[in-house]
């Protein structure tokens, strides 16, 4: 295109003052406020909420699943339900507990449920945002990328959460057990697991069993989270040696490192994802769930890089970037909104029209209530929204469309987090409220500020990374 040729980077420093710690801070604490408040409402007006639709209890309102969810297609589907699991569910007594076996036999259900369940979706949305970025300075040492050399700190500042995010999320999930959002927990604790006699045994349970244990969420999930960290580690530690050296000793270690965390990531990724997201709907079970939560964890990821991008150009930093590396970071966010939407519908086809009721249960209960509209806002921010608005050439230039979709994308995947926690946890209970959105300003006031204090611990350049001219220089074409 014709613009100036660069053949030096210079260093450049971010400083994180003390206007700039405000922001976060701010949010910190303004929504830990409005999150208690929030908290205080709901247990006060617990009982006053509807529990008509209370998932494993009412039989008739999984045949209003069927109907509602299938159209007169499907109308029998109900009836299915009980033959479906007559066979494998050899404790279950008639026609409800075949429906209960789909649901999954729920707990009581308590206003500390809705907190918890609101503090598992935020620490496992924000902890997204460090997996994402991790997994793409890792693809970029691998595929021996050049073009996003520029963004790397940014990627490295985004990873720098992924060590208080683990912790935050391992404490969730440690502490919330008790509150009833992985209804298996309670019962292999129970002296009904393994007691085939027992009315309320669970055959489908049972035969999960060997993933479903405490010692796979409570021992498994922490040996991952450290594994990654200490890949995080080694990454970071490499790259700002680098800054001091020069040769390429630290990137070719950095590669080895990041080809062993592609390998590892593509396993445990998985099994975090059903252990922790998954299991809520204990029954129900999805073989493209892990490649979904990926999808959300890496959209997400790019479009906070966006945000950071665009704020530290805002106050005059990174004007080495250009506006090609720009554009292709652009192009990434418009490929993996219609990579998520892709995988939405092919888990949607996959399961709605094999019409298989322990299956479509899932998408009966969110195509319902108070969750059908979201339902629908969510393929639309999401997908729809971003698909067109980036489609343009011109769009993945313009600063303020590129914020306003990642804004919408980042709202849009907060909805989507929403529906795959909230029905199976808190059911018709659930609710977007001041609980939510104080809970959710935290954990971004948390974020932002891990992020910014270690952008401030390194150049904003790795400037002696063997492609950062070619990053610098980067091309995209008429």
């Amino acid at each position: 295109m014709g613009h100036h040729i660069i053949d030096e980077v210079k260093q450049e420093k971010f400083i994180f003052s003390g206007k700039a710690k405000l922001i976060p801070i701010l949010l910190i604490v303004l929504g830990a406020i409005l999150a208690g408040v929030g908290a205080m409402q709901v247990r006060d007006n617990w009982d006053n909420v509807p529990q008509t639709e209370e998932h494993a209890t009412d039989a008739d309102s999984h045949d209003t699943h069927a109907e509602e969810g299938h159209g007169d297609h499907h109308q029998t589907v109900a009836h299915a339900e009980g033959e479906a699991h007559a066979a494998p569910h050899e404790g279950a007594q008639g026609e409800e507990e075949a429906h209960e076996a789909a649901h999954g036999d729920h707990a009581e259900v308590t206003w500390m449920t809705r907190v918890w369940a609101n503090l598992l979706m935020n620490s496992y949305y924000f902890w997204l945002f460090a997996v994402g970025a991790l997994f793409f300075i890792a693809v970029n040492y691998v595929a021996n990328a050049g073009w996003a050399v520029m963004l790397k700190r940014i990627m490295e500042a985004q990873t720098a959460y992924l060590f208080v995010g683990s912790i935050i999320l391992f404490l969730v999930i440690y502490f919330g057990a008790d509150f009833n959002y992985h209804h298996w927990i309670p019962y292999f604790d129970s002296d009904i697991a393994g007691n085939t006699k027992s009315p309320d045994f669970d055959a489908i349970l049972e035969s999960k069993h060997w993933l479903l244990n405490k010692g796979a969420i409570f021992g498994f999930v922490p040996f991952v989270l450290i594994v990654w960290y200490g890949v995080r580690f080694k990454l970071r530690k490499n790259s700002v040696a680098e800054d001091e050296t020069k040769g390429l000793s630290m990137f070719k270690n950095s590669t080895r490192w990041s080809a062993f965390f592609i390998f590892f990531f593509a396993f445990s990724f998985s099994a975090l994802s059903w252990l922790i997201i998954m299991s809520i709907d204990a029954h129900w079970y999805s073989t493209m769930f892990s490649v979904y939560n990926f999808a959300i964890a890496f959209v997400t990821s790019l479009s906070v890089m966006m945000l950071i991008l665009q704020y530290l150009k805002s106050k005059g930093y990174m004007e080495m970037v250009s506006d090609d590396v720009i554009h292709d970071l652009g192009k990434f966010m418009f490929a993996f909104c219609i990579f998520w939407g892709y995988i939405f519908l092919s888990q949607w086809l996959l399961i709605w029209y094999t019409n298989l009721p322990e299956e479509t249960v899932y998408f009966a209960d969110r195509l319902k209530g108070q969750f059908k509209p979201l339902f629908f806002i969510n393929l639309f921010m999401c997908f729809l929204a971003p698909f067109l608005v980036l489609m343009m050439r011109g769009a993945k230039r313009n600063t303020l469309v590129l914020l306003t979709a990642a804004a919408v994308i980042l709202v849009g995947h907060w909805v989507d987090m929403y529906l795959l926690i909230m029905p199976g946890t808190v059911g018709p209970k659930a609710g977007i409220g001041m609980l939510e959105i104080g809970t959710t300003m935290a954990f971004a006031g948390i974020f932002s500020f891990t992020v910014l204090y270690s952008l401030s611990r390194a150049n904003l350049y790795p400037v002696n990374h063997p492609y950062i001219l070619e990053s610098a220089n980067h091309d995209v074409g008429p």
